[in-house]
């Protein structure tokens, strides 16, 4: 079934989301948000549902916000749809794995910190330019980085903001392992199929002591949210956005 640019199907008791807008490099919408959302709360409540796997299509995971839907999108900030998602994947209570290939830039990366376990092809990249946007973390990475990679290489990607390759992100534990491309999807999907398969109660509770205090988690994404809200609305950023959309553009 395909939902705006997002892809959904089923492997037995995984479901699988597909960002599916090559033209674009998955580049994402708010009505991709929604979609990728909705299909989250829909397997939560779904008891035949053990696992979610999350990958792209065409060789690249996504490029990010599309900066032009971005930018025209009125509110808000800190109620936008990307935050909305990145909440709902966040406070999910059944694994999540990822298959990256090529490109996670932005939120693209951020989401991978909410996945139980990531698998990148030798071509993927990590970027978080947020800084060279003018903009400030968001969706937790201000303190899901430092967790899970240290603060010196936390600070490495979210302050210079340069591209990691696969095998990098692998030294940096933002990825479990690094498949080639033609295996990637077989694989992470085989790992969601071993977790869908476990004991259910047993192994919510473990993600539970892995994952620490939600409401915790959450409030800190709030807290990112206002700040970003506020570096949007700044001269600094609206030049820096622009700037970036147009040379989009121009190709």
């Amino acid at each position: 079934m395909t939902m705006v640019d997002v892809t959904i199907s089923r492997e037995d008791f995984v479901a699988v989301i597909a960002m599916t807008r090559p033209a674009k490099k998955n580049a994402l919408t708010h009505a991709m948000y929604e979609a990728m959302r909705a299909v989250l709360e829909k397997s939560g409540a779904d008891g035949t549902i053990g696992a979610v796997l999350l990958t792209g299509s065409d060789g690249v995971f996504t490029a990010g916000n599309d900066i032009n839907d971005f930018l025209s999108r009125q509110g808000d900030p800190s109620e936008s749809a990307g935050l909305r998602f990145i909440k709902t994947l966040a406070a999910f209570e059944k694994p999540v794995v990822a298959a990256v290939d090529g490109l996670a830039i932005g939120i693209g990366t951020t989401m991978l910190l909410h996945c139980d376990l990531v698998y990148a092809s030798s071509s993927a990249l990590l970027r978080i330019p947020f800084v060279d946007l003018g903009l400030t973390p968001e969706g937790g990475s201000s303190v899901l980085l430092p967790r899970r990679c240290g603060m010196a290489r936390a600070s490495e990607l979210l302050l210079l903001g340069e591209a990691v390759s696969a095998e990098r992100a692998e030294s940096f534990g933002l990825v479990n392992a690094v498949v080639p491309a033609l295996e990637l999807r077989a694989h992470a999907l085989a790992k969601a199929k071993a977790l869908a398969g476990k004991p259910r109660e047993a192994l919510a509770a473990s993600r539970r002591m892995l994952r620490g205090d939600a409401k915790e988690l959450l409030a800190t994404m709030d807290a990112e949210g206002r700040e970003f809200g506020k570096r949007l609305a700044m001269p600094e950023a609206r030049a820096a956005l622009t700037a970036f959309a147009t040379k989009k553009r121009q190709g």
